[in-house]
């Protein structure tokens, strides 16, 4: 019978390497991490077909290829301290972990927050700290970081977290005019107002909903409209569940 670590092998074999993301920290990473973990017990089955899944608070966890993709494309070092904007499940924040140094996730909706923490508590990834919060406004008080994700598409790249990225940190974020079809860009931070946007291919990701991304109306997601500019806040009163 086919064990989930046959399973986690075969995904990274088939579904990763043989497409062409062949960095051996990633793929590694996306070995050392239980996805069956990371979605509901009705769907742990799945966790490693090629294919996202459903997950809590009505929200997906991306296909494996998406992650390790974006995973790839913020060209990570053991020192990176990397955000990422919208944890969902948790999933590749931890995949995430298995190559940074320090990994900080944000998500909106606070059960997933809360059960992502529990996840990482369990698994002992300790180098994993979540708060539910509005993800386009950034964690200031832990940057620069060296690296940002951003798992969900947005009108635009917010400023907030182009402000928050290191001098030659990449930030890796879908965009597009619409709220359900984006491009996958790279942005990397050439100096203190210089910055360089290169196109990685279309993708397909849920909005990313905030003060710098997009409003949901009350008919749904798929009327959202973008955010008018704001002055920038601070995310103050998010609700953390840091880990020690």
């Amino acid at each position: 019978m086919e064990t989930f670590a046959d399973k986690r092998q075969r995904m990274v074999e088939e579904q990763i390497a043989a497409r062409g993301v062949v960095d051996r920290t990633v793929l590694d990473a996306m070995l050392a991490v239980p996805r069956q973990m990371f979605v509901p017990p009705s769907a742990a089955e799945f966790a490693y077909e090629d294919t996202p899944l459903p997950i809590e608070e009505g929200q997906t966890i991306s296909r494996p290829y998406v992650v390790a993709l974006m995973a790839d494309a913020l060209k990570l070092t053991r020192r990176d301290r990397v955000l990422e904007i919208g944890a969902g499940s948790g999933y590749a924040a931890a995949v995430l972990s298995r190559i940074a140094a320090e990994v900080y996730a944000i998500e909106r909706h606070a059960a997933l927050a809360e059960l992502a923490s529990g996840r990482m508590k369990d698994l002992g990834f300790d180098n994993v700290h979540v708060v539910h919060g509005d993800g386009t406004l950034g964690w200031p008080e832990h940057a620069p970081y060296d690296a940002i994700l951003v798992s969900a598409g947005g009108p635009s790249v917010p400023d907030a977290l182009r402000a928050q990225l290191a001098i030659g940190g990449r930030l890796v974020i879908p965009v597009g005019a619409t709220p359900r079809a984006q491009e996958l860009v790279r942005v990397t931070r050439l100096g203190q107002n210089e910055y360089r946007q290169e196109d990685l291919g279309a993708v397909q990701f849920v909005p990313l909903i905030g003060e710098q991304g997009w409003i949901v109306h009350a008919r749904g997601p798929d009327t959202a409209s973008a955010a008018l500019p704001q002055e920038q806040t601070s995310p103050a009163g998010l609700a953390p569940w840091q880990l020690p």
